[in-house]
């Protein structure tokens, strides 16, 4: 009786406890470990790289950052040298063949979609000009559901148990995000044409999906601070412009937008570009719900 009780114990106890996640996913940027967790629930662990304050193109190739590359199983990344300046290091660093450009455990979501603005030439003189095309996908909704499908079919390949469980999950996850999107797009219908200035050139995908027409930057030239010289010439231009909006990401100076918002009573705007980096975006409906609204409504 006692072998017994010890037995259904033991039993009871293997049931109870939580099945470990099959997968180990490194993303480089929120949006892409939000995504992996909505198509793979209690099957995968994903982290990312940068948070949601963080200039994605500058960050450090921390030692904790490499131990957790070295564990993963896949590493998903947007590609299109928006990481090129720390990812590198930290895949060789890292030493985890399965995870090296070329293998299985490396995607990138650029990979996926059409990239816009892509340069006819590139040299140092143009600022920080990426040469694949912008790489800043995540700002249009049509993209995620790209990179979902192509990302439910890597899960699925990389653990071939639990292939169905991808593949449905990622068939409800679209069915969500399908309707998300037409309400977006009917959301959005009023914003064709309108005229916006931006910080960076981190929104080309946003305006190709809205039709938003983007006249200026505060960067002189991508990556550059805002000079007093540019802010002056650009405060001169817009004054035979009809400018909506300026938008800026929370993790840009707000600083260029402020002033140019003052002596032009254009309205600024801080719109997410990440899953979490405002209240409200705890997830990429969510996101995607809040930069919507924020366009609808600026404010001064």
């Amino acid at each position: 009786m006692k072998t017994l009780s010890i037995f259904t114990t033991l039993l009871l106890a293997n049931v109870a406890a939580p099945a470990h996640a099959a997968l180990a996913v490194f993303a480089c940027e929120p949006e892409w470990s939000a995504l992996a967790l909505e198509l793979g629930g209690e099957l995968v662990t994903a982290e990312s790289a940068t948070t949601a304050q963080q200039d994605p193109h500058y960050i450090q190739a921390r030692p904790s950052l490499i131990a957790k590359v070295r564990k993963a199983d896949l590493v998903v990344c947007t590609g299109a040298d928006l990481e090129v300046g720390w990812l590198p290091l930290l895949l060789r660093q890292a030493g985890n063949a399965a995870v090296q450009p070329g293998q299985p455990g490396y995607m990138t979501a650029s990979d996926y979609v059409e990239l816009l603005d892509k340069p006819s030439s590139v040299d140092r003189s143009q600022g920080d000009v990426h040469p694949y095309g912008n790489p800043h996908i995540q700002a249009d909704p049509r993209n995620i559901g790209k990179v979902a499908a192509a990302l439910a079919e890597r899960l699925a390949a990389l653990d071939p148990s639990n292939a169905a469980t991808y593949r449905s999950r990622h068939q409800e996850f679209d069915a969500r995000w399908q309707a998300a999107l037409d309400r977006w797009t009917a959301a959005i219908a009023p914003l064709k044409g309108r005229q916006v200035v931006t910080h960076h050139k981190g929104w080309v995908y946003l305006e190709n999906w809205t039709g938003l027409v983007e006249v200026g930057n505060l960067e002189p030239k991508p990556g550059l601070p805002a000079s007093a010289a540019h802010l002056a010439d650009l405060l001169e231009q817009l004054k035979t412009q009809q400018v909506a909006v300026i938008i800026r990401s929370v993790y840009e100076d707000g600083k260029a937008s402020e002033w140019l918002a003052g002596r032009t009573s254009i309205p600024y705007v801080v719109l997410p570009h990440t899953v979490g980096s405002v209240p409200g975006t705890d997830d990429l409906v969510g996101l995607f719900d809040v930069m919507v609204n924020t366009l609808l409504e600026p404010r001064q």
